[in-house]
């Protein structure tokens, strides 16, 4: 009888650990936004949700340009919290061209840019930051902007 429950349910087993397996890796898959291209600049926006913030944060140091977005909570409070729906453009400082104009989808922008000095406007509700972002070979670069609590209600 013993050995009829171990053919009979090995299989079962085998079944839910690999379903097991799958969800786990579809559940980390969805937290993988979406690379998209523009002008021929590869980038990725997100960050909602803590599953998808922690990828960005782990795979930022691979690309060239990180950009963080946040708006500062109330004087009376220390800290800020992370933006989304920032409209975003770079310009290569040297030719003054656009490289790039998106909506960041989340608190994290990360772009390939080549080596270079851009310039960096990033608007959340009318309210417009600028910063300058210079990349080099091999050195991931980042840029943040904050913006006062009133940018919440502009």
């Amino acid at each position: 009888m013993n050995n009829s429950w171990q053919t009979t349910m090995r299989p079962l087993a085998a079944a839910v650990l690999c379903g097991a397996a799958l969800l786990g890796a579809l559940s980390a898959q969805a937290a993988n936004p979406p690379i998209h291209f523009t002008n021929g600049i590869e980038y990725m926006s997100g960050g909602i949700g803590s599953d998808e913030a922690q990828f960005m944060e782990t795979v930022s140091p691979r690309w060239a340009a990180t950009l963080e977005f946040a708006v500062k909570d109330r004087a009376d409070k220390q800290g800020a919290d992370f933006a989304a729906n920032v409209r975003v453009q770079v310009r290569d400082i040297s030719s003054g061209n656009a490289l790039l104009s998106a909506t960041s989808e989340g608190p994290f922008m990360l772009a390939r840019l080549e080596p270079g000095r851009y310039e960096v406007e990033a608007t959340l509700n009318g309210q417009t930051l600028k910063q300058e972002l210079t990349v080099r070979a091999g050195m991931p670069s980042k840029a943040t902007f904050v913006w006062p609590s009133s940018a919440l209600h502009s």
